[in-house]
């Protein structure tokens, strides 16, 4: 990965369509798509029509991308393809698994890459300054430059011209007449200019004035007197190509001609005259309206079926005899009206299949016929009755629209006010052409049957209230035209692509020539009426457009009032930037408000990776003052107005602009279709009473070019953070802030929504305090009244009013402000440098900004701070400062500090929860009002500033007490100098880099603290793999998680955990004991959870130990620390066992029957994956206890070799184990009862299967003991699992079959155990205690498919076949046929005792019954006592779940999981590669579940247990080691 590349992680999911979900990147990012927990171990394709390098891009092809897997092997998670985003444009992926193709998929839209000037340098699309000019309003084409140069003397960078092509008759500017002719008004006589000039001129101003231009594009509609569209009729909607709009046409005739008759005043005796002043004549115009006009052209007609023919038609077919087909209806058919495609009156029929079908004569004499064709005509009559009502519904909803219409022209203040109605301003717009002679109504209507006409009634288009953007309105199913929905451009003709270009191939060809003209002369394009125009047409144009020119620019403005359907648009077509208007805002808040959410990111945010993963954006924006088509500010709002309004805008960090105009103060809309004046020149010493010219004093244009610098300064100089302040209901402060260089400029902007002339706004404005130094005032401005005279609309030119100006300083100091009274210089705390500003004349209109830098001791020590911070990332070298003298902590780099860490170190540095830290005398951070951090260490910090950075939220409790003291600060550091030894040098570190960061600004301590925090973090995850096994150094980033949980659980606290070691043993660690004075051994101990069992007597347990151990410490290279902890534990061997709660050795409980051969099992698996493992064999153990009634000796009294200790094991448990535990009683164990303490374990001589417990004890790991008086389970065990316990069995078999291997080598000197039976010496063989098991086992744990299997002592209790028992000779037997996940561990073990095929199946039943999200279930989910949800808390009357009783007894347990995949894998591989491929999926998918739970988790670990389907237990350790230790070992089977 190069440094400082950009790349962006997409997860995908299954089933996971995101079409409506903006996702966007920048040329020169890499993309890549991982899998997400539902796709891991599938075999997953990924197609996009991103082209390949060398190829164009064609949006209907796409390709498979190439998976790479860095790590080769074990898990899909670091498993990727990429993309190399060079190229701008939308492109489509999708993704599917096996034989689905399309599972899941969605878009992504790479930005242009926009360049201006002579040299072609970048213009960054938030730099964008924008002005919008009316095409028609510049004037002949040599006149241009001196009417453009006003937008480059104001400061703009890029000009948005409307069309420039020749326009229709309404002359308005998106009505054109022909798309690929330009405007001839832009010639003059014997001068005809072409598109080449206007290609040159638009060259010219990019070279020498570096600014670029855009124009619309108008897909929608052409003029209806465009010449082509009268040769090719078949490219607008007309009464051939689609009669559905015949019903409607016939409407708008009879409009028209009722237009005429009103203003003839045919209508006035009613009531309805031709001046329509009143709501009487409103409600006089729908009487005639429904009386008169609707009755006589009897629209229903359409739409119903002619009674007699089909009754005729129907008697007919009875009369012959004829039957229903009944293979062409269905059980609930009805009769229907089948709806003539051609739309004749009367043309409908019904289905005649469907009419026998329901009406059936009782015979077919000729009554019943009869009777039968009566029941149809009755049937047809209220089908054609519903249709009327129907027609009915739609005219009253045609006379709503209409009423809407003639209010808003006619009545409304805010309307054109019309006047009367006439031929020139009918009742209402017609919506369509009619090119022939006008005549009478009855003489039009059957031109509709007369295609040579009827194909050139063309369907005008417009827009419609409230329409679903994604349908086209003119198409069939939809009613617009007949109800007068829609809102008519009278001048404009709707055009109809079909589907693709064979449908329609004139308009196809014509209008990708029109956008290949407009893309090669212009950097980008306006989607016009992008709402309205069907996708797929926008699509092949567009794609032709980049075909032409790849970065286009596509900027649109869309009406669908939903976000997801505006993405739609962005994701299909490729928008760079929609159109946003500060008009839309009723006040200044919402103004503020806008700017805040069309881009930045807050002041003071944590700095984001290079590698991050890809999250859903809004749409680029382009905030606009106004658009050119809407109401003039000046009319809504006030004069004042337009310069704070436009301030706020421009400090958005987005592109920004206005349209010609409003600069000007031109005080009206400047109409897109009825001005024909033209723009005013530049001239710089034009008068102010001029009207054809302006300068720098004219309007606000001396305000906007300081702004519009400001704009692009800020986006330039990378001011991408963004603070707004609403001060007051008028006053608007907007910050934007370097992240880098920590320079800011802040606007305070007085908005001035209502005329201060009429308005009374007060004179106390708030004082404000601006954190930093105010370097300069970048600008103050106000708009001021001047004596040059009163606005007077000029004939020629679209002049401004001449009577204001803006009254502008630019770059002055404090001092010389004429806004700001005093600014005092006030220091909050030692760090704090604020200035307070009081206000003397921000009046309403005013404009002020500052430059602030920090103050410069803060500005040097930001400087120095990441001078420091550049060892971790380059991105920190903008800004630095040489540090002049460095401490002596800071001479190192960290990475080389830690380099001389211990992982023992790491797991202080980084982990050690609440209770561990206490145990030290300290405790984990707490942060008032919210929580603590999970741990002490780093990890406990990082995992909440995981969570704020890609939220950006700095609002966050966890920020606010690093804003408001040190406190957190001095913990880290604090914490790790108390220690000794590196660790205090780690400390010292901290401690340095920390005086730099308390005494910057409080407000950018978060993020700096972060960014230390991060690149510490980072340091020692480094140095932690390096010190761990090949398989975690190249291991995946899941691997490498599951490794931390080695750093987490292992330790060394205050006090030893582990009895001493024998004082002959080499590389034992030793460290001085500041409380005892005493140089003391520190080894290394595993706790067995966090936080529940992580320090004191309850940190360390022989079954967690050992059942972690190989996980853990082994797989992950701790070999000398496994060493140590094998061998402590032997030293506690007392009775043939070893402890379960260790207790240092000397508080230990010989209470478990399994610890002693999971610590076997461990032996043996560090004799097996550790280089000359089996030396630990001849290691002197300590005996703590030689024999079981021996006080604890002191180490290095009575010494053993390792595998005498291993002997002395077996060989008691072969002459049977059989105490009472010592001080027995409440004292030890407060809720058992007295028979639970006699501890048994003996081998069956028959069998060879070690068995033992009793019902009051639980010698397993499933050892929940009840503790409820009132549920009257106390003291009994809820799973005895006493007799042989199927783990245990298979652990012992495992052992043997070792130790009868290591005989053979010479490794282990005994292959007899020589035992006392009643007064008889007896020797027995290893080998033929392995035998035994092995020829026993399968016979009698399996649990047949044959019901008279003569092994089955308790036929009677079998309820599941298939599967292996649990255990074998319990106390009670039907605890034998309980299903639970404990065989798994026997065929991990001991995978010799099981069949292929039993297992296979065992295994198969295993996975539908107890598999979980993340753990196995604990028993079956059929038996009568599961209960899946463990609560300690509760305590009932509920014999089976009060006090925890079913901790057991269903809750799904996580290590598991481990034994039950790596089972699956090892028999897989035996049934060939299909069932090992599908097996491998299946381990993939289930460990992601553990990968996504691990990466969220706050404590970085996996949990104990979970509740049923894997739902959270607030019970259950947070972090367990076993959890995570057999999770690691499926990988490394992997």
């Amino acid at each position: 990965m190069t440094p400082g590349k950009q790349i962006r992680v997409m997860v995908l999911n299954d089933m996971e369509k995101l079409d409506r979900t903006l996702f966007r990147l920048d040329q020169g990012f890499e993309l890549q798509f991982r899998l997400g927990p539902t796709l891991q171990g599938k075999h997953v394709h990924v197609h996009t029509n991103y082209p390949a390098e060398g190829e164009r891009f064609d949006r209907h092809k796409f390709r498979a991308l190439k998976w790479i897997n860095p790590t080769g092997r074990e898990d899909d998670s670091d498993k990727l393809c990429t993309l190399e985003l060079q190229i701008s444009g939308s492109y489509q992926y999708y993704f599917g698994h096996g034989d689905e193709t399309k599972s899941g998929g969605g878009y992504i839209v790479v930005d242009p890459v926009l360049r201006v000037g002579a040299d072609n340098h970048v213009l960054p699309l938030d730099c964008i300054s924008i002005q919008t000019y009316l095409s028609k309003c510049l004037g002949p084409l040599d006149e241009w430059q001196d009417r453009l140069r006003v937008a480059k003397e104001a400061g703009y960078n890029m000009i948005h011209f409307t069309p420039l092509q020749t326009l229709g008759e309404s002359r308005s500017c998106y009505s054109l007449a022909d798309q690929l002719e330009l405007n001839p008004d832009f010639s003059l006589p014997g001068q005809i200019y072409t598109w080449t000039d206007v290609g040159n001129l638009v060259e010219k101003m990019k070279n020498e004035w570096n600014m670029l231009c855009i124009t619309d594009v108008v897909y929608n509609h052409t003029a209806s007197n465009s010449k082509w569209i009268k040769k090719h009729p078949e490219c607008g909607y007309n009464l051939v190509n689609s009669p559905h709009l015949k019903p409607a046409w016939v409407l708008d005739r009879a409009l028209w001609h009722f237009t005429c008759d009103i203003s003839e005043g045919k209508y006035a005796n009613k009531g309805l005259p031709a001046l329509i002043q009143s709501h009487e004549h409103l409600h006089a115009l729908r009487g005639v309206l429904w009386q008169d006009v609707y009755p006589k052209i009897k629209l229903w007609e359409f739409f119903q079926v002619k009674v007699d023919p089909v009754v005729d038609q129907f008697r007919s077919l009875l009369q012959s005899g004829a039957k229903p087909d009944r293979s062409k209806t269905n059980e609930k058919q009805q009769l229907k009206i089948v709806q003539d495609p051609q739309y004749r009156r009367f043309g409908n029929t019904v289905d005649m299949n469907s009419a026998l079908e329901i009406f059936v004569p009782h015979s077919y004499s000729p009554s019943a016929v009869e009777d039968c064709c009566n029941w149809l005509r009755r049937r047809l009559e209220e089908l054609n009755d519903e249709q009327f009502r129907e027609i009915q519904h739609h005219q009253e909803q045609a006379l709503n629209c209409i009423d809407g219409t003639v209010t808003y022209d006619r009545l409304a203040d805010h309307g054109p006010k019309l006047g009367p109605i006439t031929r020139k301003h009918p009742l209402v717009t017609r919506y369509f052409t009619f090119p022939f002679e006008e005549s009478t109504l009855e003489q039009d209507l059957p031109l509709m049957i007369q295609p040579e006409k009827a194909c050139h009634f063309l369907a005008h288009n417009g827009w419609v209230m409230g329409d679903d953007p994604l349908r086209n309105f003119a198409e069939p199913g939809s009613n617009v035209y007949i109800r007068r929905e829609l809102i008519c451009w009278g001048d404009s003709v709707k055009l109809r692509y079909g589907n693709g270009p064979e449908d329609c191939p004139y308009l196809w060809a014509h209008m990708q020539k029109y956008t290949e003209i407009t893309a090669k002369h212009f950097v980008g394009v306006r989607l016009d009426n992008c709402h309205s125009t069907p996708l797929h047409v926008a699509e092949a144009m567009l794609a032709a457009a980049r075909a032409v020119r790849p970065n286009l620019y596509v900027i649109a403005e869309l009406f669908t009032g939903s976000e997801l359907i505006d993405n739609v648009f962005v994701n299909r077509l490729g928008i760079t930037s929609l159109i946003r208007e500060a008009m839309s805002a009723g006040d200044s808040h919402e103004e503020g408000r806008l700017v805040y959410r069309y881009g930045g990111e807050p002041v003071g945010a944590f700095l984001q990776p290079n590698l991050r993963p890809l999250v859903p954006s809004i749409a680029h924006a382009m905030f606009l003052d106004i658009t050119h088509d809407n109401e003039c500010p000046i009319q809504v709002r006030s004069v004042y107005d337009s310069l704070p309004s436009s301030a706020i805008v421009s400090m958005a960090c987005c592109a920004t602009g206005s349209t010609r105009g409003y600069d000007d103060i031109v005080p009206h809309q400047i109409s897109v279709v009825t001005e024909e004046r033209f723009y005013t020149k530049w001239n710089p010493d034009a008068k102010p009473s001029s009207s054809s010219e302006v300068n720098l004093q004219s309007g606000i244009i001396a305000g906007k070019l300081a702004l519009n610098r400001l704009h692009q300064e800020l986006a330039a100089k990378g001011f991408s953070q963004v603070f707004v302040d609403q001060v007051d209901e008028d006053i608007v402060a907007v910050t934007r802030h370097c992240p880098s260089t920590h320079q800011s400029v802040v606007a305070v902007c007085r908005t001035a929504f209502k005329n201060p002339k009429h308005h009374n706004y007060t004179d106390e404005v708030p004082p404000m305090c601006i954190p930093g130094k105010i370097e300069e005032v970048v600008l103050e401005a106000r708009t001021v009244e001047r004596q040059a005279g009163s606005y007077k609309k000029d004939d020629k030119s679209i002049n401004g009013m001449p009577e204001y100006t803006v009254e502008i300083k630019e770059h002055i100091q404090l001092k010389d402000s004429k806004v700001v009274r005093q600014a005092g210089v006030t220091s909050q705390g030692c760090s704090e440098f604020v200035q307070e500003i009081l206000f003397e004349q921000l009046t309403p209109g005013s404009v002020i900004a500052f430059r602030v830098s920090l103050d410069p001791k803060s500005q040097e020590l930001v400087g120095v701070l990441r001078h420091h911070l550049v060892q971790f990332n380059p991105l920190y070298k903008a800004g630095s400062l040489p540090d002049q003298n460095t401490p002596d902590a800071l001479k190192t780099p960290l990475g080389q500090i830690m380099s001389k860490l211990t992982l023992a170190d790491m797991n202080i540095l980084l982990f050690r929860c609440d209770a561990e830290e206490k145990e030290d005398g300290g405790g984990c951070y707490n942060i008032p009002v919210w929580t603590s951090l999970k741990y002490g260490g780093l990890q406990g910090l990082l995992s909440v500033m995981a969570d704020i950075r890609p939220k950006k939220d700095l609002g966050h409790p966890f920020c606010d007490n690093l804003r408001q003291g040190d406190w957190m600060i001095d913990y880290v550091s604090n914490r790790l100098m108390s220690r000794s030894g590196t660790l205090a040098e780690v400390g010292q570190w901290f401690h340095a880099m920390f005086a730099y960061l308390k005494h910057i600004p409080r407000y950018l301590i978060p993020c700096y603290f972060d960014a230390i925090l991060v690149g510490a973090y980072s340091a020692a995850l480094d140095v932690t793999f390096k010190q761990m096994s090949s398989f975690v150094q190249n291991g995946s980033t899941f691997v490498k998680l599951l490794a931390l949980g080695s750093v987490q659980m292992c330790g060394v606290g205050q006090y030893p955990a582990l009895p001493p070691l024998s004082p002959a043993l080499t590389d034992v660690p030793y460290c001085f004991n500041e409380t005892t004075k005493q140089k003391e051994q520190c080894c290394v101990s595993m706790a067995a959870g966090l936080p529940h069992f992580s320090a004191g007597i309850f940190r360390c347990w022989g079954r967690d130990t050992f059942i972690a151990l190989r996980g853990l410490m082994l797989v992950t290279g701790r070999h000398l620390e496994a060493r140590n902890i094998i061998l402590a534990f032997a030293g506690t061997l007392r009775h043939g066992l070893i402890p379960n709660l260790l207790g240092e050795g000397v508080g230990a409980r010989f209470n478990c029957r399994d610890a002693v051969w999971w610590w076997l099992q461990c032996i043996q698996d560090y004799s097996t994956l550790v280089p000359n493992g089996t030396d630990i064999l001849q290691c002197p153990v300590s005996r703590m206890y030689p024999t079981d009634d021996s006080n604890a000796l002191p180490p290095g009294t009575v010494e053993q070799p390792l595998y005498e200790v291993i002997h002395e094991a077996m060989e008691r448990h072969m002459q049977g184990v059989d105490f009472r535990e010592r001080n027995a009683g409440p004292q030890i164990d407060r809720n058992m009862r007295d028979e639970g303490f006699n501890i048994v374990a003996k081998v069956n001589p028959d069998t060879g299967f070690v068995y033992g417990g009793n019902r009051f004890n639980c010698g397993t790991w499933m050892d929940k003991m009840g503790e409820s008086e009132r549920a009257r389970n106390k003291g009994i065990p809820a799973t005895p699992r006493d007799g042989s316990a199927v783990e245990i069995v298979g652990l012992c078999k495992s052992t043997l079959r070792w130790l009868v291997e290591l005989n053979k080598q010479g490794l282990f000197p005994y292959n007899t155990l020589n035992i006392n039976k009643d007064g008889t010496q007896l020797s027995v063989s290893y080998e033929d205690w392995d035998g035994k098991i092995q020829k026993n086992f399968e016979k009698m744990f399996h649990v047949s498919q044959d019901p008279n299997d003569p092994n089955e002592l308790h036929p009677e209790l079998v309820h599941k076949r298939g599967i292996y028992k649990d255990s074998f000779g319990a106390s009670s037997p039907w605890c034998d046929y309980q299903l639970r996940p404990n065989f798994t561990i026997a065929m991990v073990v001991a995978p010799e005792l099981f069949t292929v095929e039993n297992a296979w199946e065992a295994l198969n039943i295993a996975e539908e019954k107890l598999l979980g999200p993340l753990g196995m279930k604990t028993l079956d989910p059929d038996d009568m006592v599961y209960n899946g949800v463990y609560d300690n808390s509760l305590d009932n009357d509920n014999y089976n779940i009060t006090r925890g009783f079913n901790y057991h007894q269903g809750p799904e347990w996580l290590w598991p999981i481990g034994y039950f995949l790596r089972a699956k894998i090892f028999f897989a591989r035996k049934l060939g590669p299909d069932v090992y491929e599908r097996t491998v999926y299946l381990v993939k998918n289930v460990l992601s579940r553990h990968y996504i739970h691990l990466e969220r988790s706050s404590w970085k670990g996996l949990p104990e247990l979970t509740n049923e389907n894997g739902q959270y237990c607030s019970f259950s350790c947070e972090t367990q080691a076993w959890s995570v230790a057999t999770v690691l070992e499926v990988l490394h089977d992997l």
